[in-house]
């Protein structure tokens, strides 16, 4: 090689380099901007952020705006433990803020109002946040459950995303499962808790790995049951429904009782709900759920329809639901707590859950404590199903 040649090969390299430097350096300097914007929001005085953030939650009591709230939540991990901390149960607040705030025992002095849409050619069913007291508007968008009937069973797979409600999904939460007759129901919650049982049923070996957290073992956890009693003779009148909450004590309904509450919801993909942002608590990585059922048994909570009373002028059977509830439907109930001996006790009349139709396809949905959003939608549903022998 010539010099010559060599001199101009070398003269390319090294410009290459330099501009391979040039290039690397930019990078730095875009990447040191980067980190700069995110520590000017973590930095922040945490004196100084928290009194922000507990006025913009204390300002925002209701959907749309709660959706600031949310947003607050999703800057920085130091924003989202000071909102943790903020943000309190449905219990205590009457608010269904998060995710996790669907699987959360309901308010103690007043029912959360919600409607159900019905999809009879999809057979879907979607259930919303009742945002004024018209059911006009559209509501806030809670949980979806799609039919799915089996020769001897039906299921009823429930989920956190409206456009996919496969029990393979990441947003997939739980179901209802009803016999043949469609007398008797169990709810299955999708994700371990304290004191669950796994249901060694076929379904549970098919759900996916993606489903939950790699240190829960997917399967079915059964929740609650519910069972419709028989109408051999076939008599006209109301349903009978009764309903046994597993993970539910008897005390939890007196005064000063604890319904035990989910701290942790493990989902895999928190990508795939990117609206609503979710909080991990500081509890034990091993439990997702506290209260008196953790660690001792006691008697388990059971709810009975209130009975109607017979209404001689209309002719038909009637319930109280105070304007939630317009039309006349074999659908329609309203759950108490029931006494030992499995009738309704003069003292325990408060209504815990009442479900009714308001039109062709639209029901009502009011649901309190102790019971959470996605028992009181399980138990619902179950009145949508065919009852063979029950009517």
């Amino acid at each position: 090689m010539s010099r010559k040649g060599f001199e101009v090969r070398l003269g390319n390299a090294m410009r290459s380099r330099s501009h391979r430097t040039v290039q690397e350096v930019s990078a730095g300097d875009v990447a040191g901007d980067g980190m700069t914007r995110q520590s000017s929001w973590v930095n922040l005085p945490p004196e100084l952020l928290r009194e922000v953030l507990v006025r913009v939650e204390a300002s925002e009591e209701a959907w749309l705006e709660r959706k600031h709230v949310v947003a607050c939540a999703g800057v920085c991990r130091s924003w989202r433990e000071i909102m943790k901390e903020i943000v309190k149960t449905p219990e205590k607040s009457g608010l269904l803020t998060f995710p996790i705030s669907l699987k959360q025992p309901g308010p103690r002095d007043f029912l959360i109002q919600c409607f159900i849409k019905r999809n009879r050619v999809a057979q879907t069913y979607r259930l919303y946040l009742g945002l004024t007291q018209a059911l006009t508007d559209d509501g806030k968008f809670l949980l979806a459950a799609r039919k799915c009937r089996r020769p001897t069973y039906t299921d009823y797979l429930i989920s956190l995303d409206a456009d996919d409600m496969s029990k393979g999904s990441s947003t997939y939460i739980g179901k209802l499962r009803s016999n043949f007759l469609g007398t008797k129901f169990t709810v299955y919650d999708g994700q371990l808790h304290a004191g669950a049982v796994i249901s060694k049923s076929r379904s549970s070996r098919l759900v996916s790995s993606k489903q939950v957290s790699p240190r829960v073992p997917a399967g079915n956890y059964p929740v609650a049951h519910v069972s419709y009693e028989l109408n051999v003779l076939g008599s006209r009148g109301p349903r009978r429904m009764q309903c046994t909450m597993d993970m539910i004590p008897a005390s939890a309904i007196e005064p000063g009782g604890v319904a035990p509450t989910y701290t942790e919801f493990p989902l895999s993909s928190f990508d795939s709900i990117p609206s609503i942002p979710f909080f991990r608590s500081k509890s034990s990585h091993t439990e997702n759920c506290s209260g008196p059922l953790s660690g001792q048994k006691d008697e388990l909570l059971m709810l009975k329809n209130k009975a109607p009373r017979w209404h001689e002028q209309l002719q038909c059977w009637c319930l109280n639901f105070r304007g939630r509830v317009t039309v006349a439907s074999v659908k329609n109930f309203q759950l108490v707590a029931s006494s030992e001996n499995g009738q309704p006790g003069p003292g325990n009349e408060k209504v815990i859950l009442q479900f009714g139709k308001v039109e062709k396809d639209l029901f009502t949905m009011d649901y309190g404590y102790p019971i959470s959003a996605f028992q009181a939608f399980a138990i619902c549903l179950s009145s949508f199903d065919t009852k063979i022998a029950c009517e």
